[in-house]
């Protein structure tokens, strides 16, 4: 007995001396998994969180299911699709391969893959591809990417289908988010290693780093721990639609859990996988703040003022939400892992890093398009709309509203052959946030739906008038509006 308390009053010295007291690191755990907790009691969380400091673990923890139908637990170890979060190791391996000489970050495209169409390709570095400057377009925005992601298709056949399109803008000049730029950066270093993409991140980080159970997602394996995937919707879970793995490939076709991506993070705080010049640029914020598979920028706490420098990324795919962020400088690393799409991640990260430095967090916001689903169930939709003006004005902090939220209920009743319906909640999303361009198409896609072309072209001018990239719109209102049916 003498023993233990002698031991206990040495950790409590040591925790003075280092800054930090027991009862204070509790302190800090305890109201992380609070937090955590209440995400998930609010439907906005499910799968498994991991904090590090620079003293090492401040919490580990699964909160509710990995598979629902036959309710499994999730636990830390189990294994989610990591989506975009893949980008980093992709670039990883880009960066190893320049430091060894097996390419170079001006070296184009067409060059590395010979076969590319060279009129674009000549134009297209690695460092375009790398913090997406490429101007390729983005293939899971291609029109007939929904219609072909649950069939295998090899590169030799995606590449030119889905990749090759004519460049939005000139390499360099602007940023835009593009799969393609990364699912070229498979196809390149699966050309220069001569193996295939999986094999190489195995090798080259994977092993090195001890991440045992991370890996490539194949479907068709039997993998133990895998988490099934989900969807929230407004009339509870569904099981995520299909899609084949091959086709995220290297921009977001890896599994893993929370405790391999800690010692990714600790990995990255040391040179072993990178030489440090080749690190630092590896982690150079470019246009808008993205680096290499990194975004690189300070982000604003709850409170609105503190900042603090984080290198992140999120990711998305069918059934998962997930996000990593971590600080250099302070050694501190926040990972979420979730296998409902739709997740609101985000949220959760932002709440952990706020009580980290000591800021109070955001509690989590009930969905309000649950709410007014809720009144819809009951009554009409005149209704319904009545209890989204109360709620708003009445319970402002309560729910949570954006445009996404009534968009999310307007598209769930179109599919419930709800037409009507659909469009009232469309409208009122127009009235709350007249200059979100995407709200004016989600009208305008109702209003085509309907037959009623005319106010679905106005619906659609107005969405270009906001988000003139829109190339959806552009693309109907050509249907709508032939040049010969226009007045000269």
């Amino acid at each position: 007995m003498l023993q233990r308390w002698m031991d206990v009053r040495l950790a409590v010295g040591l925790a003075l001396v280092l800054g930090v007291t027991p009862a204070l690191a509790a302190s800090k755990q305890a109201s992380i998994d609070k937090l955590a907790a209440q995400y998930h009691a609010f439907q906005q969380f499910n799968g498994t969180v991991l904090v590090m400091d620079e003293k090492g673990l401040v919490l580990k923890k699964a909160y509710g299911l990995a598979d629902f139908e036959w309710r499994v637990p999730a636990t830390p170890d189990t294994k989610f699709r990591i989506a975009s979060v893949t980008k980093q190791f992709t670039s990883m391996v880009i960066m190893q391969m320049v430091a060894d000489g097996s390419v170079g970050l001006e070296d184009t495209l067409g060059k590395l893959l010979p076969d590319y169409r060279q009129d674009t390709g000549s134009r297209v570095t690695l460092t375009h591809l790398l913090n997406h400057t490429s101007g390729i377009p983005n293939f899971t925005s291609h029109p007939d990417f929904g219609k072909v992601s649950r069939q295998p298709i090899p590169s030799v056949e995606f590449i030119p289908r889905f990749a090759s399109g004519d460049l939005e803008f000139e390499p360099g000049t602007k940023y835009a988010y593009s799969n393609s730029g990364y699912y070229l950066l498979g196809a390149i270093i699966e050309r220069v290693a001569g193996k295939p993409y999986a094999q190489v991140v195995q090798e080259r980080i994977f092993d090195p780093v001890g991440m045992k159970n991370s890996g490539y997602d194949v479907s068709a394996t039997v993998l133990p721990k895998r988490a099934s995937g989900y969807v929230a919707t407004l009339d509870g879970l569904r099981n995520a639609p299909y899609i084949d793995m091959g086709l995220p490939f290297a921009a977001g076709g890896l599994y893993s859990t929370v405790e391999d991506l800690a010692l990714w993070s600790r990995a990255l705080q040391g040179d072993t996988l990178l030489p440090p010049a080749l690190k630092q640029r590896m982690f150079t914020p470019g246009l808008q703040g993205y680096a290499f598979g990194w975004e690189v920028q300070p982000v604003k706490l709850d409170d609105g003022k503190t900042e603090v420098a984080l290198q992140s990324h999120r990711g998305g795919v069918e059934g998962f939400s997930t996000l990593i962020s971590r600080s250099a400088e302070t050694k501190q690393a926040v990972i979420i892992l979730s296998n409902v799409r739709g997740s609101n991640v985000q949220g959760l990260a932002s709440g952990i890093w706020s009580l980290l430095h000591g800021v109070k967090p955001h509690a989590p916001r009930r969905s309000i398009a649950e709410a007014v689903m809720a009144a819809l169930a009951k009554g009409t939709v005149t209704e319904a709309v009545a209890t989204y003006r109360t709620l708003t004005a009445q319970k402002p902090d309560e729910y949570r509203r954006n445009p996404g939220e009534l968009n999310r209920l307007g598209y769930h009743l179109m599919k419930e052959g709800r037409l009507a319906d659909a469009i009232e909640i469309f409208k009122l999303n127009v009235e709350m946030y007249p200059t979100d361009g995407n709200v004016h198409d989600s009208l305008g896609e109702a209003y085509l739906a309907q037959g009623d072309k005319r106010l679905a072209a106005e619906s659609y001018r107005r969405s270009l008038e906001f988000d003139p990239k829109n190339a959806d719109a552009v693309r109907i209102l050509k249907e709508l509006e032939p040049p010969s049916a226009k007045s000269p």
